[in-house]
């Protein structure tokens, strides 16, 4: 009988390791909006709520999660090493969907997301970046639309956007483009699978 219990044990451990990696998990076609949204339909729940609420459009909100996170919600950066092999810690405190680092998302929990708020839970993060850009509208002047420059502010922080610290990175500036180009395309997807 014992030896029944322990192989139950086995068996519900396995399946607890297994289970909620579909909230994670990236979805299958990260290049098809459309597939996208009806993969992960609360997706589009949030991402309509943050676009009635702070006014940013789904498309950008999507390419802006694409580039941070590759809608991984459970996403880090990449660990360092000390001599190649011994883990010295993340480059960032970045996490979540949003990648919003920990000092930002404080402020965020002392604000409108309150102390419950996760950087995991789409909801969450999404509203997230829609209060961040809506105060990156207000500090710097950037349209809420105008994806590339809000993207820019986004990674370096507005007091770096405003001091120009993104001109220094090529790289940044040719992701920027990268992140306005997948906007452009999710919202034309996103048009046509509305006609469908």
């Amino acid at each position: 009988m014992s030896s029944f219990f322990r192989a139950m044990a086995c068996v519900m451990l396995l399946a607890s390791c297994s289970g909620g990696s579909r909230e994670f998990s990236a979805p299958r076609n990260l290049d098809d909006a459309c597939s996208i949204v009806s993969e992960r339909p609360e997706y589009l729940r949030a991402f309509q709520a943050v676009e009635r609420k702070y006014g940013v459009p789904v498309p950008s909100l999507m390419a802006i999660i694409y580039q941070e996170s590759k809608f991984i919600g459970n996403n880090r950066t990449p660990q360092r090493y000390a001599l190649g092999v011994i883990p010295v810690g993340r480059q960032s405190s970045a996490f979540g969907y949003s990648q919003a680092l920990d000092g930002t998302w404080a402020e965020y929990q002392d604000g409108p997301g309150g102390s419950r708020a996760r950087r995991d839970d789409i909801f969450d993060a999404t509203d997230f970046m829609g209060w961040y850009m809506v105060q990156t509208v207000a500090e710097t002047g950037v349209p809420i639309n105008d994806t590339r420059n809000q993207y820019l502010a986004y990674h370096d922080g507005r007091t770096g956007f405003k001091r120009g610290t993104w001109r220094a990175k090529s790289w940044l500036v040719r992701i920027a483009g990268e992140v306005e180009g997948r906007a452009v395309m999710y919202d034309q997807q996103l048009r046509a699978c509305r006609r469908r």
